[in-house]
């Protein structure tokens, strides 16, 4: 497989990158928000390649090179806004689990992923990442649109300008980003921030759906899980799980989507906070 750093001459199309680097297509292209992502099969084996189309993504690519197979998919190669990443085809899947009665047992897998990224220490220099205090901009435009809003602005600020346990963040935890790669777990998909290490393990709580995110016996078990396999503080995870919620909602309203999951986990986050 050819390596390649320098952006001269890039590629422009997935067909152009499949030439490139020798892959075979095993399916259509499929385009989403930030990238153009493919199956593939290569020397190797079935692989994705997956061309950003946004910044955001091209930070990532480089976090998932970093992370060099760390609980991650392992890069195979990556240059300018490509990356082809080794494909994990195993059957489980986190968002049936959770669905299908087995959410403890997918909040644990989700867990133990986020705690071995955090310990993670890089193949070579650290890349290019975003503060937590940028990625909360959003938030500060919204605070005044409502009490809940309000509440987790003064609430990230509290936490913002108290870091605890810094580490480089995947930055959206999901059980979708989270894939079976047979005899193990791997991620996917990191934003590439950097900030408290609480923070990764705030975003599952929305997920995988809004019937499963919105039951009160479920939120309240999996804060107790998560504090348990994570050693955190049940109220500095409660707080990181009302902050981020609450900018879920806000980019939700900015893109004129349906911020309803979001609102009522940091609800219910808001509520055992004051408890």
């Amino acid at each position: 497989m050819p390596w390649r750093s320098s952006y001269s001459t890039v590629p422009s199309t997935p067909e152009d990158w499949l030439t490139r680097w020798d892959l075979t297509r095993d399916g259509p292209p499929n385009e989403t928000a930030s990238s153009v992502v493919v199956d593939v099969q290569t020397e190797q084996g079935p692989a994705v390649l997956k061309i950003a189309t946004c910044e955001e993504e091209v930070r990532g690519a480089a976090v998932m090179e970093w992370y060099s197979g760390h609980s991650a998919a392992r890069v195979l190669a990556r240059e300018a806004n490509a990356v082809l990443l080794e494909r994990a085809e195993g059957p489980r899947d986190l968002g049936e689990m959770a669905r299908s009665g087995q959410d403890r047992d997918a909040t644990i897998v989700i867990c133990d992923i986020v705690t071995s990224l955090h310990a993670c220490t890089g193949a070579g220099p650290r890349p290019a990442l975003v503060p937590l205090k940028r990625w909360f901009l959003a938030l500060e435009t919204h605070a005044a649109e409502s009490a809940i809003f309000r509440m987790a602005h003064e609430t990230a600020r509290r936490l913002l300008d108290t870091p605890d346990n810094e580490a480089v963040l995947h930055g959206d935890i999901h059980h979708g980003n989270i894939l079976d790669a047979g005899n193990t777990w791997v991620a996917i998909d990191p934003k590439g921030l950097i900030g408290e290490a609480a923070y990764d393990y705030a975003n599952l709580f929305c997920n995988p759906d809004h019937e499963t995110a919105t039951q009160p016996d479920v939120f309240r078990t999996r804060v107790k899980d998560v504090c348990e396999h994570a050693g955190l503080d049940r109220d500095r995870l409660l707080a990181w799980i009302l902050v981020h919620a609450a900018l879920s909602a806000c980019w939700s309203i900015d893109d004129s989507e349906n911020p309803e999951t979001a609102l009522a986990v940091a609800g219910m986050a808001a509520a055992d906070l004051k408890r």
